[in-house]
């Protein structure tokens, strides 16, 4: 008698436990997440005055005794429930700062804001999408590896050339690891850099402006197809308290982007002079862009910033083909990564440099995998909106998870597994497509709101 999938006989032994609609429940509960963390332990809560236990609970009553939760991954080639999740936080925070909302006055709106895109500098010549020819050169001729020095084709977006040099050997892959390395650095100079240009335009001592002003960003990291980081970011002015006040009457969305771009063609960053590489001077590429949002109406700029800036923060490194989603521990995991020649060279090129005592602080083997970039993806000021933390709870909240006043929790739990069994995993995709075609299903119903259409 042939014996079944192993799949299918989970399924079945799943299927008569007597705790099948508990277990369902929970799954349900993640929104079919693809790599739940398991957790065992219990929660009591109790009256601060009296001590007297209001509620408990165990997992010993659950299935496997044991609590699914989700693993809160943000990357969608991971667990897209929970990059869904993700991606929605990161639109209202973004929102938030940009139309108020979430604890954040609706004038903010009226603030002097800016959509701002900053680039990496070129590193070599590499082949580009458009309606044009990739390379056209007037005069023929080869660089000094002997490759051709022009690309008469058209390339299509889908096509694997598009961000591959022309010639591998001429590209400078030392300084693309190095720039990834101090592209955070190279930020906060920036931010640095906006301040003080700001106070220099309006006349104030640059270590008094926290008195006349406050500068707030919201900024996410995006792999181009050169597999070189840009980022993008808002940029609001607002009065020393924050959102609550009101910029001064020198602040203005001019003033702003002249500083933005002033800043962004002045910032630097010096790498210490190293046998290896000699000496390298980092900046921001030529490409600025800085643009005002409006305010006089209601949209598309403001909701469709939030949505970009979502949408890149979900994105895996495979997904962009820069990089992967997993760390890389050996050489043999760099020589075995299924990426583009390209994003090897620049791997190996990591590794060589994290090697290096010179360059140990950069820990750059350890970020071979983001082609040794270290920032996270999204950050944002202070007081830019609100967090992620915020955002949680106030779900929790609605969910009727709230912590009571006057009361005391006192929990307990650890870790005791993850991931989901043949027969779970199958359970849980279906699920997180059934809840996504539900969301589809509400978005076609909803009423248009807003501006009359």
């Amino acid at each position: 008698m042939r014996q079944l999938p192993e799949a299918d006989r989970d399924a079945i032994r799943i299927a008569q436990d007597p705790q099948f609609t508990r277990w369902l429940a929970q799954i349900t509960a993640t929104g079919g997440c693809a790599h739940p963390i398991h957790l065992s332990g219990s929660t009591t809560t109790l009256d601060a005055t009296t001590g007297e236990v209001l509620r408990r609970y165990d997992t010993r009553d659950e299935p496997g005794e044991r609590l699914s939760v989700r693993c809160r991954n943000r990357r969608a080639t991971v667990c897209a429930p929970c990059s869904r999740l993700h991606a929605g936080d990161t639109f209202h925070l973004v929102r938030a700062g940009l139309v108020g909302g979430k604890n954040v006055p609706d004038a903010v709106r009226q603030r002097p804001r800016l959509f701002v895109t900053l680039t990496a500098p070129s590193f070599g010549v590499v082949h580009r999408v458009g309606d044009d020819r990739c390379r056209p050169r007037r005069v023929r001729g080869v660089c000094e590896h002997g490759r051709p020095l022009s690309c008469g084709a058209v390339h299509d977006p889908a096509d694997f050339l598009v961000g591959q040099p022309l010639c591998a050997d001429c590209y400078d892959y030392l300084a693309h690891a190095l720039w990834h390395a101090h592209a955070g650095k190279l930020w906060d100079r920036f931010v640095i850099g906006v301040r003080r240009h700001l106070a220099t335009a309006a006349g104030v001592v640059q270590s008094r402006l926290p008195e006349h002003a406050r500068l707030s960003f919201a900024r996410v990291a995006e792999y181009q197809k050169r597999a070189a980081v840009h980022v993008h970011a808002v940029i609001r002015l607002d009065g020393p308290a924050g959102p609550t006040d009101e910029p001064p009457s020198w602040g203005t969305a001019a003033r702003l982007t002249d500083a933005v771009r002033a800043s962004a063609g002045r910032v630097v960053v010096r790498v210490p002079y190293s046998l290896a590489v000699g000496e390298l001077v980092l900046r921001w590429g030529s490409q600025v862009d800085a643009r005002p949002l409006r305010a006089d109406d209601f949209g598309p700029d403001d909701d469709a910033v939030a949505a970009y800036v979502a949408k890149y923060v979900t994105k895996g490194a495979s997904e962009t083909g820069a990089g992967t989603d997993y760390r890389l521990t050996t050489w043999g995991d760099v020589t075995a990564a299924h990426v583009s020649g390209h994003v090897r060279a620049l791997m190996s090129t990591c590794w060589r440099l994290g090697g290096l005592p010179e360059f140990a602080p950069l820990r750059l083997r350890s970020w071979t995998h983001t082609l040794g970039y270290r920032g996270h993806i999204l950050t944002k000021s202070r007081a830019y909106s609100t967090t992620y933390a915020a955002l949680r709870a106030d779900r929790a909240e609605h969910l009727g998870h709230e912590v009571l006043p006057g009361t005391i929790t006192d929990a307990q739990w650890s870790y005791v597994g993850s991931g989901h069994t043949p027969a779970g995993a199958q359970f849980a995709a279906g699920i997180a497509e059934d809840l996504a075609r539900l969301r589809e299903v509400i978005r076609d119903d909803r009423p248009l709101g807003g501006r009359s259409q």
